[in-house]
């Protein structure tokens, strides 16, 4: 099973001791609109990447081919 996108972002949150609220100060938004996506799994590429810069790690987007093979 993969996880969605929100999950992965409440999986970083906790892993960086970062509150929602303080996702959301750090994004420019509010915590209604944060819990509105996560709940909804509603993320642009931008948003993620910018999520990433926040929680100070790497956004990557990758497709995978059957064989396994990365593009």
């Amino acid at each position: 099973m993969q996880l969605s996108a929100g999950e992965k972002i409440k999986i970083l949150c906790g892993r960086r001791n970062i509150t929602f609220s303080q996702l959301a100060e750090k994004l420019g938004t509010s915590v209604q609109n944060i819990s509105n996506k996560l709940a909804r799994d509603n993320f642009s590429e931008k948003e993620l990447q910018q999520i990433a810069k926040a929680l100070e790690c790497k956004y990557e987007t990758v497709f995978i081919l059957d064989d396994d093979e990365k593009i």
